[in-house]
């Protein structure tokens, strides 16, 4: 029976939410700490990523026009969309859960789990824009028979704060939660407002495991000399730049894409890729733009040259990371000249790093037992 039981996004065909999820649950492994994932898998989670997709959007209309102009863009992927998806469902099925665990769709089916400690987190479990609605159990307020603490490793908002339409909910759903440690440093005076304990930031999961740990899951590609483009948001300005980097290094362009909504046809398109892939494409490029988040954390991780450009509701986050690692200067300011090609002591910036690590471990160390 395993003590430790994670409540996170695994179920999701999201590269930074199964990657953070295997992060935490292979760094507490080897530890020597009992932890396993939860198949808490709710349609509202996996929903998004079906053939004809599903996402309640408060009233019918707006939930059937989500799913059939979806349904529209996973048409035109063709056979690349049940790659991707058997890429995604092998990655979950060999590093995130065990074929032997029940799948569980409602939060009342959590009651019975054997679980003695429960894991809230990463990624952006406390964002209600994600989840649809604040959901209780990504605060484990859930009776659960064995359940005697329930800890937040790295939670985020998605932002610094939600809005004040949440704020009742929130300061109720959060006297559920033990110990708290959030992802981004804003966000902890919001959540003091309701919570009288101490908050500290910890790091993103995927910067607790070495880079060899990550090289041992990762899918290197055929391919040689590209720039590598993941993005969540569209940015002309990050359009232009890769095209006059390209044009500058005689090399092309690949575009890791989910959602032909936010690809563009200059770029070449690989619609296929799980999360070994996802890694693979970004440790062999030659240089990496973006605005994601993990996009971001793996190419410090892997030590590559890139470029991050700023992102709507990501950017807390994304300043964050860059400061913890003295890497301010990968983000890309208007009309400021950023030379990609610096070089960059890669050597203190894993120093830099190596603070929020001790941070993360310690954290963890202090509220679970059995920690080595």
């Amino acid at each position: 029976m395993n003590d430790v039981g994670i409540l996170t996004f695994h179920c999701s065909d999201n590269y930074g939410a199964m990657l953070q999820a295997y992060g935490l649950k292979e760094y507490l492994k080897q530890r020597n700490v009992k932890a396993e994932i939860v198949r808490y898998e709710p349609p509202y989670m996996t929903g998004r990523h079906w053939w004809i997709p599903y996402v309640p959007l408060g009233n019918v209309f707006s939930t059937l026009w989500y799913g059939w102009h979806k349904w529209k863009r996973n048409r035109e992927k063709g056979k690349a969309f049940f790659v991707r998806r058997a890429n995604m469902k092998h990655f979950r099925s060999n590093y995130l859960i065990g074929r032997e665990q029940k799948k569980r769709w409602l939060s009342c089916h959590l009651n019975s789990l054997p679980y003695s400690y429960y894991i809230v987190g990463s990624d952006q479990i406390w964002n209600p824009e994600v989840t649809c609605g604040l959901k209780s159990v990504y605060f484990g307020a859930f009776r659960g028979n064995n359940k005697k603490k329930v800890i937040a490793y790295a939670a985020s908002l998605g932002g610094v704060s939600l809005s004040s339409r949440y704020d009742q909910k929130f300061s109720k759903l959060i006297k559920h939660v033990d110990a708290i440690s959030v992802r981004e440093e804003g966000a902890i005076p919001y959540i003091k407002q309701f919570y009288a304990g101490n908050v500290q930031m910890v790091p993103d999961p995927v910067f607790l495991l070495s880079k060899k740990t990550w090289e041992k899951i990762e899918q290197l590609p055929e391919k040689e000399h590209y720039i590598v483009v993941y993005i969540t948001e569209k940015n002309e300005e990050l359009t232009a730049y890769v095209k006059e980097l390209s044009k500058k290094q005689g090399i092309e362009i690949i575009q890791i894409a989910s959602d032909i909504d936010l690809t563009y046809e200059e770029f070449d398109q690989i619609y296929t890729a799980g999360p070994s892939e996802f890694l693979g494409y970004i440790h062999k490029a030659d240089y990496v733009i973006t605005n994601s988040f993990h996009a971001t954390a793996f190419s410090i991780i892997f030590e590559k040259k890139f470029i991050v450009f700023q992102h709507c509701s990501a950017g807390e986050r994304i300043r964050n990371i860059l400061k913890t690692y003295g890497l301010e200067n990968r983000l890309y300011q208007q009309n400021k000249n950023i030379e990609i090609d610096a070089v960059v002591d890669w050597d203190k910036v894993r120093k830099q790093g190596e603070e929020s690590r001790r941070a993360g471990e310690n954290f963890l160390k202090n509220h679970l037992n059995g920690f080595r």
